[in-house]
């Protein structure tokens, strides 16, 4: 019976695993519009939580700094949310027909510095979040340019600080080592994701 229980687990994960991979696969780096209805605002709320290429790198990211602490978590709870505003304003001037594997390199490093629970200087984690913010938030700009616009980005901003402020706090908050733990079996996912979309890309142009 144990070892049913343990191929089913493992069934599981490799499941959780393949559907993370699906979700995550990118075809292009520029991001689509969600339109909720709602306005501007809303709608850039709503394609940040439909758009796992953006939302799981920012939470693998609010996940590491919370590992690091509440200084951490602080710093980037802020510098975060304004390096993607101020990335997305470039964008949405410049625009970008770039294809590159933006989400699958994000999600492979940082769900690493996750899973290794590497110890970075505070200011390191700062710079880590403002490139995350500046180079996802332009590629936003560039596909809201004709859409939500800048009110879109103030969107996209304000759900990035809540995100990033209670995922963050979380983390912190744990204090049995298996808790932590935890956290960095979920970065393992999130890094092997992003290894496996880099996988099917470079397959995909062989």
């Amino acid at each position: 019976m144990e070892g049913v229980d343990v191929n089913a687990h493992s069934g599981k994960n490799a499941g959780l695993l393949v559907a993370l991979v699906f979700l995550l696969r990118p075809s292009l780096a520029a991001a689509h519009l969600v339109t909720t209805g709602m306005g501007p605002v809303y709608d850039g709320i709503g394609h940040l939580l439909l758009t796992p290429e953006d939302f799981v790198p920012m939470l693998a990211l609010a996940l590491y700094a919370g590992l690091r602490g509440a200084v951490s978590g602080r710093r980037v709870m802020f510098m975060l949310p304004l390096a993607w505003f101020a990335g997305g304003l470039a964008g949405s001037t410049i625009g970008s027909s770039l294809q590159f594997p933006i989400p699958a390199i994000s999600c492979l490093v940082l769900g690493a510095l996750v899973a290794a629970d590497l110890r970075m200087q505070d200011n390191a984690v700062v710079i880590l979040a403002i490139c995350l913010g500046l180079v996802h938030g332009f590629f936003n700009g560039a596909a809201m340019r004709d859409g939500a616009g800048t009110l879109g980005l103030l969107g996209i901003m304000s759900i990035v600080f809540i995100a990033v402020a209670l995922t963050s706090a979380f983390v912190i908050s744990l204090r049995r080592p298996w808790m932590r733990m935890a956290i960095r079996v979920a970065g393992s996912w999130i890094c092997a994701s992003g290894l496996l979309m880099l996988g099917w890309m470079v397959r995909g142009r062989m």
